[in-house]
């Protein structure tokens, strides 16, 4: 799916969004991971750690202007959110 860099980053932070969401709710990474990422994202456990893993905003900062970061990053909390409101 992720055709360049920053395409990737920005799935990552979707996950990791998601991720904290629900462990900041008391679900431990295996729920998450079986009820939510892995039927939405088809990436296994290993991936997971590794996207959790990943300072991803930082290289995503890196790789795009200042504004052109912080809309991106909106969007991937708001995807995160409707994600999150579907389950």
């Amino acid at each position: 799916m992720a055709y360049n860099r920053k395409n990737l980053l920005k799935r990552i932070i979707e996950i990791q969004e998601i991720y904290l969401c629900y462990q900041a709710k008391g679900h431990n990474g295996t729920w998450i991971f079986n009820n939510l990422i892995a039927d939405n994202y088809h990436i296994t456990r290993r991936t997971l750690s590794n996207y959790l893993a990943l300072n991803a905003k930082r290289e995503l900062r890196h790789l795009s202007t200042d504004n052109e970061f912080e809309i991106t990053l909106s969007q991937a909390r708001d995807k995160a959110q409707q994600d999150v409101m579907e389950q």
